[in-house]
């Protein structure tokens, strides 16, 4: 087992499968302290004994949200501050694509819920945890999708003609806008915020879509998809590796920092968008 992360604490979004779950499994093999975080109790708990054994790291436990619900974004903070004093790795990863409209409990569109605001509360409440680890990293995933999204300000909840797409495009920009506005305002704290796109991966991602479009993305990913493993790569060379040491609010493709969409780069669109999911987010 490597031990170049050893001592360090690690929360993943999204760990019970794809990309998340290759980079849980990657960090505990480099002997770091890993929380992942799945909304289903029971793969949760088949997934961490499964990394604990291959990893021969004991220090891997999951914790329960369905990180849609900003109630269980609330008590995951809780549950996690229950049992560590700092966290020094925050991977932003949940996210889904839904091809019909749903809303959330809190009645927001379900892709904006889970793949914008989750990102948004959880790292918000999780910031004095993150700050009294030196040196702490944020890693929010993204989606090579950004470069096609608009923020529809008037119609955030896109009740006026839903398209999946559009919704994807729209939370994966959403996560980049963010990146570069918390850099801002942590203002050279010690604490570095990047965002990336794993690339095209054979994940699950689609698998919620209905059975025609489901088999559809299943034969794209097996011709061209990355591997959930390969996928991870820049994930966890961001969340760990000392070349990035001070490197922030940058966009990563292949380990490589990139020029994200024009749009992610306005800092009007970024400030009035944290201000809508400040709105949006209040308990």
């Amino acid at each position: 087992m490597a031990v170049k992360m050893k001592g360090k604490v690690c929360l993943i979004t999204g760990a019970t499968s794809g990309v998340g779950r290759a980079t849980a499994s990657e960090l505990a093999e480099m002997g770091a302290a890993v929380i992942g975080v799945g909304r289903d109790s029971i793969k949760c708990t088949d997934v961490s004994s499964e990394i604990r054994n291959s990893s021969g790291n004991p220090n891997v436990e999951f914790l329960v949200a369905d990180l849609s619900n900003q109630d269980q974004v609330r008590q995951l903070v809780r549950d996690f501050e229950a049992r560590f004093d700092r966290l020094d790795v925050l991977i932003n990863n949940a996210g889904a694509f839904f091809l019909r409209r749903k809303l959330s409990p809190q009645g927001i569109e379900m892709t904006w819920a889970l793949n914008h605001l989750n990102y948004f509360l959880l790292t918000n409440l999780l910031l004095e945890q993150i700050k009294a680890s030196p040196q702490a990293r944020i890693v929010n995933v993204a989606s090579g999708a950004h470069y096609r999204g608009k923020i529809h300000f008037n119609d955030l909840n896109l009740e006026k003609g839903y398209n999946g797409w559009k919704a994807y495009c729209q939370s994966k920009l959403a996560n980049v806008l963010f990146t570069y506005e918390l850099v801002r305002r942590l203002d050279d704290q010690g604490v570095t915020v990047n965002s990336l796109t794993p690339g095209f991966v054979a994940t699950r991602i689609g698998h919620n879509t209905g059975p025609v479009l489901k088999y559809l993305v299943s034969l794209v990913q097996k011709l061209g998809g990355k591997t959930p493993e390969e996928g991870a790569e820049t994930i966890t060379y961001l969340a760990s590796s000392p070349f990035v040491h001070g490197i922030t609010g940058k966009f990563f493709i292949d380990k490589k920092a990139v020029n994200s969409s024009p749009i992610s780069y306005d800092r009007e669109t970024a400030q009035r968008l944290w201000e809508i999911s400040e709105l949006m987010t209040r308990g």
